[in-house]
């Protein structure tokens, strides 16, 4: 049997420096930013993957900023989806500037930024989201054409030992269901890695679960679904009656939201 590691399409040196660029006038500009996607990911794992933009992570409050610094620079600006993501452009190539997830859930905080860890990206030092808020954003990404459960598993081998779990553990709240069926993947990835997932927390979550089960009365008709896919759980809420749930808190998009990222779909 032989192994087969993938040979990452290269980034060519025009796409490098509108990364580099956007990442200067950023600073320039005084704004706080954390790189995430393939960059964090290269950061943790080792894994190489040039995807067809970079995600800067940013605060909602600047987000405006953010954009029209990045106007004056040249690049077309958009506040794409008013709750979780702008973009600036250079011809083909993208930035996006993340303030939130598309489910409204995995907002970044100040917790982002004290926890963020130092890299070199393109030659630049930076910081990069947190491998904690990393998992807890691309957990609930489970949409038909996208899953980011590889993601996961191959952060939590690569950082098991330096993860919060106490953080990881709050991050989730009462989606603790979504972080467990992650964790339990892992452990069917990587049958040789399972004790490296602190007992502790696999007891917790399943304590959770247990007394879940165990509780009487029916819960209200809330589809869930949703948070993990926009499309896929649509027929929940619109044939069957059932609530988004994200229109609840913490997530509590509008009906004006919804729509934007519904339509979306088709694009």
């Amino acid at each position: 049997m032989c192994a087969h590691d993938p040979v990452p399409k290269e980034l060519t040196p025009e796409v490098a420096a509108f990364y580099g660029h956007a990442i200067e006038r950023l600073r320039d500009a005084g704004v706080p930013f954390l790189v995430g996607g393939a960059y964090a990911l290269e950061r943790y794992t080792g894994i190489e993957r040039h995807t067809k933009d970079a995600d800067l992570f940013l605060r909602r409050r600047d987000i405006r900023r953010a954009l029209d610094a990045l106007a004056r620079a040249g690049y077309r600006t958009e506040l794409t989806f008013p709750h979780w993501l702008g973009k600036a452009r250079d011809g083909g190539e993208v930035v996006d500037l993340i303030f939130s997830s598309g489910n409204g859930i995995a907002r970044v905080d100040e917790l982002w930024f004290a926890h963020a860890r130092d890299a070199d990206i393109l030659g630049v030092p930076v910081k990069v989201i947190p491998p904690e808020e990393m998992i807890w954003s691309k957990a609930f990404v489970m949409e038909r054409e996208r899953f980011d459960g590889a993601d996961i598993a191959h952060v939590i081998r690569a950082t098991a030992e330096d993860l919060d779990w106490d953080r990881l553990l709050r991050r989730f709240g009462a989606h603790y269901r979504v972080l467990l069926t992650h964790l339990v993947l892992f452990g069917f990835v990587y049958p040789s890695e399972r004790a490296r997932v602190p007992a502790r927390v696999m007891r917790d979550l399943l304590g959770r679960l247990d007394r879940e089960c165990e509780a009487s009365g029916a819960d209200a008709p809330v589809c869930q679904g949703t948070l993990l896919s926009r499309e896929q759980f649509l027929v929940d809420v619109a044939r069957w009656a059932y609530t988004d749930a994200r229109t609840l808190p913490p997530s509590g998009m509008t009906d004006g939201e919804l729509d934007v990222w519904t339509k979306d779909i088709a694009s």
